[in-house]
C-alpha cells in the first residue's frame, strides 16, 4: 500500500490517499486480527519505545521519555525517540509492511526492537477518527518538522512545519476519538492501560505527571530472606492473577532469554484445561493468554515472564509456534521439573501439600520420564486396597502388585480383596494403570499384575465337597438362569459376611460377552464370522457367598423358578454394587426380577413356610 508522491508545502498541503479500503482495514483490525481496541495503546506505546530505541542506537545518552496526555477524547503522545523527515512519512505512516525499524541507518538495533509488522499508527484508527502526527528527526536535525494528518476516510496531508514547531528531536502523536470509542482515550482508561502494558518498560513512561513502570520487575527484585522473597511474590500473584499460590518458582533461562516466575494454583484444574500465561517482550506486554509457553502436563502453574526471543504473530497478542518457542517451553518445563525434584530432596511437607492438589500433573509427568518416576515414587499417591498409599509403601506391604485398569473392576473387588489380604492399587484413574506397570523398571525386583476373575476366586475358601453336591439342584437352576447372560455361577466362602454375592470378570471376559451379544444382532454372514472368533476366556461370573444367611436361605428354596428370581435379583444387585453399566438385558433383568419377587411375595397362596 504505497502513498502518491507529493511536493512539501507549508500553505496547502495535498491531500492523498491510502490505496487500501481503510474503513475494512480498520474492521479487519477490530474484528480479526485483535481481541480488543484497547491494543490501540500498545501500539502506540510500542512504535514511541522503538523509536527511543533507534536513537539511542546512534545516540546512546539520548533522553529516554515517553508522555501520555488524556483530556476530552483526545490523547497526545510524546516521545524522545528517532524522530522522521517528511520522507520518512510519505514511505512509513501510510505504508503497512514498512516500519522506520527497517532502515538502513539502524539495522544493527533490530533485534532491540518490539514490533514486527510496521501496521503501526494504522492501529489507532479503530478507536480515533483522526490522528495526527508532528516528528522531527534526530538523525537529519537541519531537517524542518513534519506534520501528518490522517482522517479514517482513507485521506492524509503532509505538511513542513517553521522550524520551532518542534524544537527537539521526537515525536508527538494526537488522537481525536470515533463516535463511541470516547471511553478508551478517557484518562483513567488510558492510565490503566499503558500500566498494563508497559509496567516493565525500560524508559521513564508517564500518563500525565504518573510513572506507569515498576521496575525493577518483581522476581528481579532483592529481598533479606527467601521467606520474604516467597511472600512478596505470592502479594504479586495475588494482585496479577487474583489467586494466593502455593509456591513459586524461579524462571531464569539466560540462554533463552527469559525472566519471569511460575505460580502454582492453590486449587486442582483439569489437564485438559489450556493454561493462560503473561508473557512480555523487551518489557511490554505482549498477551495474558499464551497457551503454548509451558509442556501440557505443567498445568498446575501460571507464569508471567519477559522475554528477548521469543517472536510474536501478526497481532502481537500471541506466540508464533517456532523452534525458537520449542526451545524455550523445553527449558521452562526443565525448570518446573527441576523445583519438583528439589522438593522432593529437600522440602517433603511442601512437597505434600502440592501433591495433595496436583498429583495428577506430576503422575503425567512421572509416566514419560523415569527419573521423574524415581524421585516422586515415594510420594506419589494411589488408591489402595490398605488406603491412599505410594506405590513403594504398597510394594513393600505386598509381594505382588495386583492392579485393576478401570475404576468399576476396583470397586467391584476392592471389599473382597482386602478383606482375603490381596493388594489391589486402583489403576482406573488417569495414568495410574501405566505408573503400576512401569514400576518394576524403577523398583527391580518388583511384581506386577493385572488382577483378573481367577485369581480373586482362587483367595476366596471353596465349601466341603458334600455340602456342594447337596446344593448341587440349586446351582443348577442358577447356571440355568444366568447362562443366557454369558455368566457362569459358583459358591465360595468368603468375608465380609454381609455380601451376598459377587460378580467378577475381566477384560477378556468383557470382550467375549460384547462378541457373543455382536454375534446375536449380525446378520448371517456376519454371524458366522464372529462365532469364528468364539475363544476359550473365561466368563464373567457370579459368586454367591455360602457364609451370607440370605444365600443360605435361597439355596434351600425348592422352587426352581423362585431359586431363578432370586439369582436374577443377586445377579443385578451385585452389578449395582460394583457400579457396572448395564446392559439392556441386564436391566431387563432387573426390572423382570423386582416384578417377579412383588409376585411371589404378594401372591395369596404363598405360605410363610415358602417365604422361609
Amino acid at each position: 500500500m504505497d502513498s502518491q508522491t507529493s511536493q512539501p508545502s507549508q500553505a496547502s498541503p495535498s491531500p492523498h490517499s491510502f490505496q487500501v479500503d481503510l474503513r475494512g482495514l480498520v474492521d479487519l483490525l477490530s474484528h480479526h486480527l485483535y481481541s480488543s481496541p484497547k491494543v490501540y495503546l500498545r501500539e502506540l506505546l510500542q512504535n514511541a519505545v522503538d523509536a527511543i530505541t533507534a536513537r539511542r542506537a546512534e545516540q546512546p545518552d539520548a533522553p529516554a521519555t515517553v508522555r501520555l496526555h488524556a483530556v476530552d477524547g483526545t490523547l497526545r503522545v510524546e516521545d524522545s525517540g528517532i524522530g522522521l523527515t517528511e520522507s520518512d512519512v510519505h514511505s512509513l505512516l501510510a505504508t503497512i509492511g514498512r516500519s522506520s525499524k527497517r532502515d538502513d541507518g539502524i539495522q544493527a538495533a533490530r533485534s532491540e526492537f518490539l514490533g514486527q509488522f510496521g501496521i503501526g499508527l494504522l492501529a489507532c484508527f479503530v478507536v480515533a477518527e483522526r490522528i495526527r502526527v508532528v516528528s522531527r528527526s534526530a538523525r537529519t536535525p537541519d531537517a524542518a518538522p513534519v506534520e501528518w494528518t490522517a482522517t479514517d476516510d482513507g485521506s492524509y496531508t503532509v505538511r513542513t512545519l517553521p522550524h520551532d514547531a518542534r524544537t527537539e528531536p521526537g515525536t508527538t502523536v494526537h488522537l481525536v476519538a470515533r463516535a463511541g470509542a470516547g471511553e478508551w482515550l478517557a484518562e483513567e482508561r488510558v492510565r490503566s492501560l499503558a500500566r498494563d502494558f508497559g509496567s516493565l518498560l525500560p524508559y521513564d513512561v508517564r500518563v500525565g505527571d504518573e510513572p506507569i513502570a515498576d521496575l525493577p520487575a518483581p522476581w528481579d527484585r532483592a529481598h533479606p530472606s527467601p521467606t520474604t522473597r516467597r511472600v512478596a511474590l505470592a502479594r504479586h500473584c495475588h494482585e496479577l492473577f487474583g489467586f494466593t499460590p502455593l509456591d513459586s518458582i524461579e524462571l531464569n533461562v539466560p540462554l533463552a532469554g527469559v525472566r519471569g516466575v511460575a505460580y502454582v494454583l492453590p486449587s486442582a484444574v483439569s489437564p485438559a484445561q489450556r493454561a493462560s500465561h503473561r508473557v512480555h517482550l523487551k518489557g511490554m506486554l505482549l498477551t495474558e493468554r499464551a497457551e503454548q509457553l509451558l509442556p501440557d502436563w505443567a498445568f498446575f502453574v501460571r507464569c508471567v515472564l519477559d522475554t528477548d526471543s521469543l517472536r510474536p504473530t501478526a497481532s502481537r497478542e500471541s506466540l508464533y509456534e517456532d523452534e525458537t518457542l520449542a526451545a524455550v517451553r523445553e527449558a521452562l518445563g526443565e525448570r518446573i521439573r527441576s523445583w519438583l525434584t528439589g522438593l522432593a530432596a529437600g522440602d517433603p511437607e511442601r512437597l505434600a501439600a502440592f501433591l495433595s492438589v496436583h498429583h495428577l500433573g506430576v503422575k503425567s509427568l512421572a509416566r514419560h520420564d523415569n527419573e521423574m518416576l524415581r524421585t516422586m515414587l515415594p510420594w506419589l499417591p494411589f488408591e489402595t486396597t490398605d488406603g491412599r498409599l505410594s506405590l513403594e509403601e504398597f510394594a513393600l506391604r505386598h509381594p505382588v502388585v495386583h492392579f485393576t485398569r478401570t475404576v468399576e473392576e476396583y470397586r467391584q473387588v476392592a471389599p473382597i480383596a482386602s478383606a482375603q489380604g490381596i493388594g489391589v492399587v486402583n489403576g482406573g484413574y488417569t495414568y495410574d494403570s501405566e505408573l503400576v506397570e512401569a514400576l518394576p523398571s524403577v523398583r527391580p525386583g518388583s511384581v506386577v499384575a493385572e488382577l483378573d476373575a481367577d485369581t480373586v476366586t482362587a483367595h476366596l475358601d471353596a465349601i466341603d465337597p458334600a455340602e456342594e453336591l447337596a446344593l448341587s439342584g440349586f446351582l443348577a437352576a442358577a447356571r440355568a438362569r444366568l447362562d443366557p447372560l454369558g455368566c457362569d455361577v459358583s459358591l465360595r466362602a468368603f468375608h465380609p459376611l454381609s455380601v451376598p454375592a459377587l460378580h467378577l470378570d475381566d477384560r477378556a471376559a468383557r470382550h467375549e460377552q460384547a462378541r457373543a451379544e455382536a454375534e446375536e444382532q449380525a446378520d448371517d454372514l456376519w454371524a458366522g464370522i464372529l462365532g469364528s472368533l468364539r475363544g476359550s476366556a473365561p466368563r464373567a461370573r457370579l459368586v454367591l457367598n455360602h457364609l451370607n444367611p440370605l444365600i443360605r436361605r435361597i439355596s434351600s428354596l425348592r422352587d426352581p423358578e423362585l431359586i431363578g428370581t432370586a439369582v436374577e435379583s443377586l445377579y443385578g444387585q451385585a452389578l449395582l454394587m460394583a457400579q457396572r453399566p448395564l446392559r439392556p438385558a441386564d436391566s431387563a433383568l432387573l426390572n423382570r426380577a423386582f416384578i417377579g419377587l412383588l409376585a411371589w411375595a404378594t401372591h395369596p397362596d404363598t405360605g410363610e413356610d415358602d417365604r422361609r
